[in-house]
């Protein structure tokens, strides 16, 4: 706020093709500045334009890349080695997403690279979980007739 009680002006608004700085980036993205610059060492796609100073400046293609990794890190639950693969090739930059009303598709997704999701934790039916628990059961059983079945065991001395 200025000395008069009025907000203080806001800067106008930069173009869609405008080079954009970490802090401006990371605000849009509502992320620290460090998680940018730690995600640039683990994705060579990533690679904002560094001025004298190491000043960073990212392109449009990188933000819609940033995003693209946010959304699948933080929403659909993919690892960074998940990701990784997702983008795929060492130095490939992806093509920036089209102008359209919808929101672009994220990746092609491979069915293989499921395995590299994190596990969701999701709350068993009651049926799916009295039958783990006669599974467990019975296991135990099993174990307990074989512990009887082989006998005492010697245990080695220390």
């Amino acid at each position: 706020m200025s000395e008069t009680g009025n907000p203080a002006p806001s800067r106008p608004a930069k173009g869609a093709s405008a080079y954009r700085t970490i802090g401006e980036v990371a605000d849009d993205l509502d992320l620290p500045a460090h998680v940018l610059r730690f995600w640039e060492s683990k994705f060579a796609q990533l690679k904002p334009l560094k001025r004298a100073g190491g000043r960073r400046y990212y392109r449009p293609e990188d933000v819609a890349l940033l995003r693209r990794i946010r959304q699948c890190l933080y929403q659909d639950g993919y690892t960074i080695r998940g990701v990784q693969k997702l983008l795929g090739g060492a130095g490939e930059r992806p093509a920036p997403p089209a102008a359209s009303e919808e929101a672009p598709s994220l990746f092609p997704l491979d069915p293989r690279d499921e395995m590299d999701r994190r596990p969701r934790r999701r709350t068993l039916a009651p049926e799916t979980r009295a039958a783990l628990e006669e599974i467990r059961r019975e296991l135990l059983e099993a174990k307990k007739l074989l512990d009887d079945a082989l006998g005492p065991r010697k245990r080695d001395p220390d």
